[in-house]
């Protein structure tokens, strides 16, 4: 099985056109873009949620017009098993997303786990700096919110290294600035992630 330790960039809209694409996850986009010459016509796309692994698998499914399963790891496993042969049948990619693959996947359906054993598992890992810090410019943007250079390096080195992480703490830094009416500033961001380290 093979896979690719990537992070993601986590996009808010619903298009291709939401998404950001840098030379962190470019090997990932680069794995979709070529699905025609996939020897297994699937993917199991894994990784944390808020990653942007939903939109990722709807772009792409859409462009190569195949099939996406969400959340695969509670969808009905008939319904996968018979989504796997189809997509062989047809030479059109099924996208399977979940949190992990099998075995963290528990598969009771033999023919199911025998399919799923052969599908190669892409994962998204969670952020790195640079990747950070694109994300708390991203969000605070998608706000309406000016987020200054130095705040972003402010925030990098100390926020939870995770999509949730960074989300959460954009929420908390939206919260105190409207609360407090406002700019973005290092002092500002220094008192919401003191809040966060209380909650």
């Amino acid at each position: 099985m093979s896979q690719i330790a990537l992070p993601l960039d986590w996009p808010a809209g619903n298009t291709e056109q939401d998404y950001l694409v840098s030379p962190a996850n470019r090997p990932l986009i680069r794995h979709f873009e070529h699905w025609s010459l996939w020897p297994v016509m699937a993917t199991i796309l894994a990784g944390p949620r808020k990653s942007g692994r939903s939109l990722l698998g709807r772009i792409y499914a859409l462009k190569s017009g195949g099939e996406l399963i969400d959340n695969a790891e509670t969808a009905d496993e008939e319904a996968v098993f018979h989504a796997w042969n189809r997509a062989q049948e047809q030479r059109r990619p099924l996208i399977l997303i979940a949190d992990a693959p099998p075995p963290a996947w528990e598969v009771t359906l033999p023919d199911l786990r025998s399919r799923l054993a052969a599908t190669p598992v892409v994962r998204i890992e969670e952020p790195d700096d640079a990747l950070a810090g694109q994300l708390i410019e991203k969000l605070c943007h998608i706000r309406g919110l000016a987020a200054p250079p130095e705040l972003v390096r402010y925030l990098v080195p100390r926020i939870e290294r995770s999509y949730l992480g960074v989300h959460r703490t954009i929420d908390a830094l939206d919260e105190l600035a409207y609360a407090q009416r406002q700019r973005l500033t290092v002092p500002l961001a220094r008192k919401a992630l003191g809040f966060l380290d209380e909650g």
